[in-house]
């Protein structure tokens, strides 16, 4: 992934920014944009939509009105030296190293060369079909012989409620991305008809199994989270334990993670069954970590982000893996799997840390500021403390005193904590896309399109309002 993306493969996709670009040797790049607008528009008024896009992109108004004017001042002779000139910013890249979690995995993904480029398309219409079939599954399967267990189980799966369905949307365009079909079978975008208990033959189906049970293990999860943090709203509705009760929450998730080991089970897997199985486990180590956090570790960048991996890319990340290992991939190219979706789980994380502080109670289907009012500190937050030591004290006591949420916002958006935590999300966003970059080599074009639509996946992760 060397070089800089040209503006063509953004201006339709509405980013403020370019996605695959590093920041380092912004001069050089910037040039590189510049000379991709032809040379009518450069002498035209700095109104058009690629100069607002340097002048975001070069973060700040007064700088790029300065680098646009100097450049086309300069437009006629670097067109001219276009054509027997390359720029080499491929030295300019620095490789983003992978963080330490508190699971093992390879490592740091090594950057790749720069993938043939699709035009971008939305990636959630890419298995659209088959994801709404996965889901029909699900409703059927988790059915229950009691009519209110029923009710419960199925609460965030009826139609209008299932989310943004990220998960198996990701794990289907893995499983083509690794493949070399060109395109899937129609009888695969109909509801499997096996009962949870029996064995899909198909290696296509054993997958749709992994995003069944990923999305089963990730609503169990949220049921259990709403009655711990007393949260009465979820996606935009009333929460389960809001409407039912604590009780019956929790026995919908009980419920959930059975019906979800019953179809593991029947993979017949072990390294899949071992790996989905510490998935579980994580879920409840990082909430104990949250709730049993020392002071020193309530400061700690390396605790959230071991805490978060825990709670939220562990299962994504090992679901990921599963896949590949269910379609027969070497273990570098099931790590690679691992690798995109641990980072696409931090990165989605942190950018919810974010939206908590930026978004909309109406977008975001929960209250703003509900971490903080939850006496959770974030990532903007413990960013925002190293500027402020202040909100240290407000951190240990979880921000229970009158005035500890206002006080703290404050601090938070006096400092770069927010900024922070966007590039920390942009980091593992690359990460990610060098993970699908460093896939193996295929002549299948669909499975190109998929890897062109993980990477959008992950763009839509780090740029979503909800």
């Amino acid at each position: 992934m060397n070089g800089g993306t040209p503006y063509s493969s953004f201006q339709s996709y509405g980013t403020t920014e370019p996605t695959y670009v590093d920041h380092v040797g912004c001069w050089i790049e910037t040039l590189r944009l510049i000379r991709s607008v032809p040379f009518a528009e450069r002498k035209r008024r700095p109104t058009s939509r690629r100069y607002v896009l340097v002048c975001r992109w070069c973060r700040g108004t007064r700088m790029a009105r300065r680098t646009w004017w100097r450049i086309a001042g300069q437009a006629r002779s670097i067109g001219e030296r276009s054509k027997s000139c390359t720029w080499e910013t491929g030295k300019h890249h620095a490789t983003y190293a992978a963080e330490p979690s508190a699971a093992s995995h390879p490592g740091t993904v090594p950057l790749a060369p720069t993938p043939p480029q699709f035009p971008h398309q939305d990636p959630f219409a890419k298995v659209k079909d088959e994801v709404s079939a996965i889901t029909e599954r699900i409703r059927r399967d988790v059915c229950s012989e009691v009519p209110a267990l029923s009710w419960a189980a199925t609460y965030f799966f009826r139609k209008g409620a299932e989310g943004k369905r990220f998960r198996p949307t990701a794990l289907l365009l893995l499983a083509s991305a690794l493949s070399q079909r060109e395109g899937v079978a129609k009888e695969w975008l109909v509801a499997d008809t096996l009962s949870p208990a029996d064995t899909p033959k198909d290696v296509r189906r054993r997958q749709q199994r992994i995003a069944e049970i990923t999305e089963m293990i990730h609503v169990a999860s949220l049921l259990h989270d709403d009655v711990i943090d007393k949260a009465d709203t979820r996606r935009g509705m009333s929460s389960l334990n809001e409407a039912g009760g604590n009780k019956l929450a929790v026995l919908a998730g009980d419920f959930l993670l059975a019906r979800a080991s019953v179809s593991l089970a029947a993979l017949q897997n072990t390294q899949v069954i071992q790996l989905l199985s510490n998935v579980i486990e994580h879920l409840v180590t990082g909430e104990l970590m949250q709730l049993t956090s020392s002071k020193e570790n309530l400061t700690s960048l390396k605790h959230y982000r071991d805490k978060t991996f825990f709670k939220t890319a562990s299962l994504i990340a090992n679901s990921s893996k599963s896949i590949a290992i269910l379609g027969g991939h070497p273990e570098d190219v099931c790590n690679l799997a691992f690798e995109y979706g641990r980072n696409v789980g931090l990165a989605f994380q942190y950018v919810d840390d974010v939206l908590d502080f930026v978004g909309s109670a109406e977008s975001l289907g929960k209250p703003l500021l509900n971490d903080l009012q939850s006496g959770i500190a974030t990532a903007p937050v413990i960013f925002a403390a190293e500027e402020f030591p202040e909100v240290v004290p407000l951190i240990w006591r979880k921000f229970e005193n009158e005035g500890d949420v206002e006080f703290t916002l404050d601090c938070v958006q006096q400092s770069q904590g927010l900024e922070r935590a966007r590039e920390l999300a942009k980091d593992h966003l690359r990460q990610a896309c060098a993970a699908v970059d460093n896939f193996p080599d295929t002549n299948s074009k669909f499975a190109m399109e998929c890897r062109a639509a993980l990477r959008d996946l992950a763009e839509c992760a780090l740029l979503r309002q909800k």
